[in-house]
């Protein structure tokens, strides 16, 4: 059985997925693609797609043993994913939409590819910004 938690000895190789935040090595990306979003964003052997749908740059970390049971992945809308380790905030961008708020980080301001978006659409996955700046509308 594989194990979604990171080495402590990795932090310098780590990537959250712009779509699900999960937080893996670039090399695991690569290897196994995203457990959460693999399906739709096709990273395995793909490390150009690794490189555009992943960001290095994320803060906070929060580690997940029972997604399904812990109130703190339903707060951060996790308790569909897998068990792992996950980004608090990923900067990046989808639909041409920061999420990272203003974006402190000049020159991150990219966007997912327009076929990854088409993808993550069809495949009827509801995108939620994991940059803080995602409202509840579940109420």
């Amino acid at each position: 059985m594989s194990s979604n938690f990171v080495a402590s000895n990795q932090t310098r190789s780590l990537r959250a997925c712009m779509v699900c935040s999960i937080v893996q090595t670039q090399q695991r990306f690569i290897r196994d693609g995203c457990p959460n979003c693999e399906t739709f964003l096709d990273l395995t052997n793909h490390a150009d797609s690794v490189q555009e749908c992943t960001s290095q740059v994320f803060e906070g970390l929060i580690t997940l043993a029972d997604p399904g049971q812990s109130w703190v992945a339903k707060w951060q809308r996790l308790d569909g994913y897998v068990a792992g380790v996950y980004a608090v905030k990923v900067v990046g961008m989808v639909s041409g939409i920061p999420t990272f708020g203003v974006c402190d980080y000049t020159g991150l301001d990219r966007a997912l590819p327009d076929e990854v978006q088409d993808n993550i659409e069809a495949a009827g996955v509801r995108y939620i910004p994991r940059d803080g700046s995602a409202q509840d509308d579940d109420t």
